[in-house]
């Protein structure tokens, strides 16, 4: 797992290094978001992941809750709709406002 993150933080490190770098112009800024969108998981994008992610360790949280009673689970549920239901919408909007004839 922590192999995973660490992998993850690197990759992540490079998105955020390319959207810092000075000769970054609209077009490409489009395209990395659209990459964050489609690559990294064809049908449903870096955002379905992070959901689905996020829903099995809401899952694992029922499990271990003392009290069941959805402190830990229900956040974390929350948090997988908001990524899949708002997030990666935006990041559509956003990629489509700044390069409308692209791909997505």
């Amino acid at each position: 797992m922590r192999a995973a993150v660490g992998i993850a933080s690197l990759a992540l490190q490079q998105i955020e290094d390319d959207l810092a770098a000075d000769d970054v112009d609209q077009e490409e800024l489009a395209a990395i978001l659209r990459e964050l969108i489609e690559d990294t998981d064809p049908p449903g994008g870096f955002m379905a992941s992070v959901a689905q992610l996020l829903t099995v360790a809401a899952k694992r949280a029922e499990q271990v809750e003392p009290d069941r009673d959805g402190d830990a689970s229900c956040p974390l549920h929350e948090a997988a709709a908001l990524l899949t239901d708002d997030a990666g919408q935006r990041l559509i909007w956003a990629a489509r406002a700044l390069h409308p004839e692209g791909d997505i």
